[in-house]
């Protein structure tokens, strides 16, 4: 049995601002690269691995990660052209428009953009292919690890999850003969 422990990159002034970031390459922002700073992580990870993303490989460097490697499934969700917007403000320019695409849960997909179900199904084609060690790490994406997290657990996306994906907390997953569990979240705080 593998275990995989996603974490999520540090805070970016887009995330302070609510904006949907996808694969805008936002570096992390004074508070992010603090935070970071701050979060104690296991040190038994026999590999990391990491998103292309400017936020993610910052976060990386800033946890003195060595040989990370770089990997493209990783990457956050394509938000197409709702990127750079606030679910907030796109709700209030069509409601029944969102309404009807966030009601599609793992099949919500904005124009241009990518769903949840297809971000797992990269995400777990890059599971399928990790070499057989006992733990491995990967800095990513909260839509990354919401998709992960909808594999391990049968969540459909049409409803809140009783787990909440944060900057400062680390996600720990199961993964033997092709079957992924949630095992449980780790806060990173020292």
């Amino acid at each position: 049995m593998m275990q995989i422990l996603l974490l999520r990159h540090g805070i970016t002034e887009w995330n302070i601002q609510k904006k949907l970031q996808g694969r805008t390459d936002i570096p992390l922002d004074p508070i992010g690269k603090s935070q970071v700073l701050s979060w104690n992580i296991p040190t038994d990870i026999a590999q990391w691995y990491v998103s292309p993303l400017l936020r993610a490989r910052q976060t990386a460097k800033l946890l003195g990660l060595k040989n990370c490697l770089e990997c493209p499934d990783l990457i956050e969700m394509d938000w197409g052209d709702w990127e750079g917007k606030s679910l907030s403000n796109l709700r209030k320019i069509n409601a029944s428009a969102m309404m009807e695409n966030e009601a599609k849960g793992l099949d919500l997909r904005p124009p241009g953009g990518e769903s949840p179900r297809q971000v797992g199904q990269r995400v777990h084609q890059w599971m399928t292919a990790l070499p057989e060690q006992a733990y491995i790490g990967a800095i990513t994406h909260k839509g990354v690890i919401r998709a992960v997290l909808s594999l391990a657990t049968d969540w459909d996306m049409k409803t809140k999850h009783r787990v909440k994906i944060c900057h400062n907390t680390g996600y720990l997953f199961s993964w033997a003969a092709g079957k992924l569990e949630f095992k449980k979240a780790i806060a990173l705080c020292r």
